[in-house]
């Protein structure tokens, strides 16, 4: 099995609970938008991916953190499924955006000097 990461627009995760014939079942799937084709959608694309059970209540409830179109970043194995197709499973979901206090330190570019530290020189 394959795994990879995506970032798409969020548009919700959803939780379905039934019973069929006797058995209790629970089916979680992450919904995110993607570029309209235009030919059969325009706007925005909605796609939906199954989330597996082991981990449907973390990726369900991690959906509340987030807005409607805030990108965010899908990890999601691939199963084989026949006739040399892949089912995408959704594992884990969280944003794009860095967490908030952390600024990311820029990196010197080819041919920069790093700032020197603002210490005083020892004696």
């Amino acid at each position: 099995m394959a795994r990879s990461t995506m970032e798409v627009a969020f548009l919700g995760t959803q939780k379905l609970a039934f019973n069929q014939n006797g058995q209790d079942v629970r089916v979680y799937k992450v919904f995110y938008g993607d570029e309209p084709d235009g030919v059969t959608e325009n706007g925005l694309s909605i796609v939906s991916m199954d989330v597996p059970a082991d981990v449907g209540e973390e990726v369900f409830a991690s959906g509340a953190q987030f807005a409607p179109l805030e990108m965010v970043r899908i990890t999601f194995d691939v199963a084989r499924a026949g006739k040399q197709k892949g089912n995408n499973l959704c594992v884990h979901l969280e944003s794009v955006k860095p967490a908030s206090g952390h600024v990311p330190k820029p990196a010197a570019q080819p041919g920069q000097q790093q700032p020197k530290s603002a210490e005083a020189p020892k004696a």
